[in-house]
């Protein structure tokens, strides 16, 4: 896999070949004004019910009654099992399941330099507790996750607009500007339309 610099290096060649310096936007979307740091939950906060805060010791012992697991794989079920709402951070996962371990409820055995957790039989009859519904589903309980989908569609094109405005020539970035305006535009007369009755649907 090339670096960074590699592909920077690439792209400043090419663009010399063209007569202007290329240059390629590989930061974040939130480095040009949209989004904010934190994991993907901050990010995808937005108007709309807020998710609940998750119970990771919960879901630890709901997925490690599935099947054993390694921590990052777990962050990454929390994350599809919940549409992207909730990513436990690394720092909340990990002391969760050492507290496991040291409660007896958790094993830990090293496989290619990572650690694959997995239940005891105290473990076992601890997630039984837990009952049927899963600590994910409280997280999402009340979200619909289609509220979200706008504030996924900012990031792309920021990152587009940035391109833009980095590698554009003058006429490419007036033309740009003008599409940012007109989508302004087009957003505030959506805010501007009567809401449908879904009663009357």
């Amino acid at each position: 896999m090339r670096t960074r610099n590699e592909r920077y290096q690439e792209g400043h060649e090419h663009g010399h070949e063209h007569g202007h310096e290329h240059r390629r936007w590989d930061g974040p979307p939130e480095a040009f004004g949209f989004g904010s740091g934190g994991s993907r939950r901050g990010r995808r906060g937005g108007p709309g019910r807020r998710a609940r805060r998750g119970d990771v010791r919960a879901a630890a012992l709901a997925l490690l009654s599935e099947r054993p697991m390694h921590g990052y794989e777990m962050i990454q079920e929390l994350e599809e099992r919940t549409d992207g709402v909730w990513r436990p951070s690394p720092g909340a996962v990990y002391p969760a399941l050492q507290l496991l371990e040291d409660q007896g409820f958790v094993t830990a055995d090293a496989e290619a330099g990572k650690r694959l957790f997995s239940l005891t039989d105290t473990g076992r009859e601890e997630a039984e507790k837990l009952g049927d519904r899963k600590p994910w589903d409280d997280v999402t309980a009340g979200i619909d996750p289609s509220q979200f989908k706008l504030r996924d569609a900012l990031g792309p094109i920021a990152v587009a607009a940035r391109q833009v405005a980095l590698d554009g020539t003058p006429a490419q970035q007036s033309a740009a500007a003008e599409v940012l305006a007109e989508t302004r535009r087009k957003l505030y007369s959506i805010l501007a339309e009567v809401p449908e009755d879904p009663g009357t649907s």
